[in-house]
């Protein structure tokens, strides 16, 4: 496991001793797969490769709306680390790839060792906590053209593709919409020469023009999830 090059970005910035500590065993993220469920315990920690987890809040009448975004740089179940027993959110692979679990009794273990790992974590919560601030935010205050143009973005960023595999109740649900507004708003992207949309498949098309049409919360929450370790090392 030492000898393994991780494009994690949590488990790049640790050491070998860290990682055997932690035990990491590989594991296939399949696309839908439950990660967490309200209400349940966390039993272990996700580190993902490839691939994009999704956060949402669920309401009793079952309409949800996604609070944060899983990627390359992230871990899902970080919450058992400061004293969450029981998760307060769904969350599931909204896109699939790979990555490596961890048992949560062993990351809490690490973690009380207050090295660099209980760093890395802390400062990967605060900015998943900015993520969900800054969701709740945008969908108060932003129309939807900018606020799917942030979402294209970013899931773009944590597939490192330009071709999302994508349908428009999904993208209704993560933005806490209805199907046939996440049309219009698509269409409008679509005739701008932003994006190209057919059959669950959205193409971004012209990013540049897209981040031109987003909100200032694309630029937020990429920034502080580039840079949490680099904050960190300073």
């Amino acid at each position: 496991m030492n000898t393994l090059v991780f494009k994690n970005k949590l488990l790049s910035a640790l050491d070998p001793e860290t990682i055997a500590r932690l035990q990491l065993r590989p594991l296939k993220l399949p696309i839908g797969q439950e990660i967490e469920n309200q209400g349940r315990p966390i039993d272990a920690l996700i580190f993902i490769e490839q691939g994009i987890g999704s956060m949402t809040t669920t309401f009793a009448d079952n309409f949800q709306v996604e609070v944060g975004l899983f990627g390359y740089e992230s871990v899902m179940g970080g919450s058992a680390l400061i004293g969450t027993k029981l998760s307060l959110n769904k969350v599931y692979m909204q896109m699939g790839g790979h990555g490596f679990s961890c048992r949560t009794e062993l990351a809490v273990a690490e973690y009380s060792r207050f090295d660099r790992f209980h760093d890395v974590v802390l400062r990967y919560q605060q900015a998943l906590l900015i993520q969900a601030c800054q969701s709740v935010g945008c969908i108060a205050h932003h129309v939807i053209a900018q606020r799917l143009s942030r979402w294209l973005l970013l899931c773009a960023d944590r597939s490192e593709s330009s071709v999302l595999q994508l349908t428009h109740e999904y993208l209704g649900d993560m933005l806490g919409t209805n199907r046939s507004t996440v049309s219009s708003a698509a269409a409008r992207l679509q005739s701008e020469h932003l994006i190209e949309y057919s059959r669950g498949k959205v193409t971004i098309t012209d990013r540049t023009g897209l981040e031109a049409r987003s909100c200032e919360c694309y630029g937020v929450v990429r920034d502080h999830l580039n840079n949490y370790l680099e904050v960190q090392q300073n």
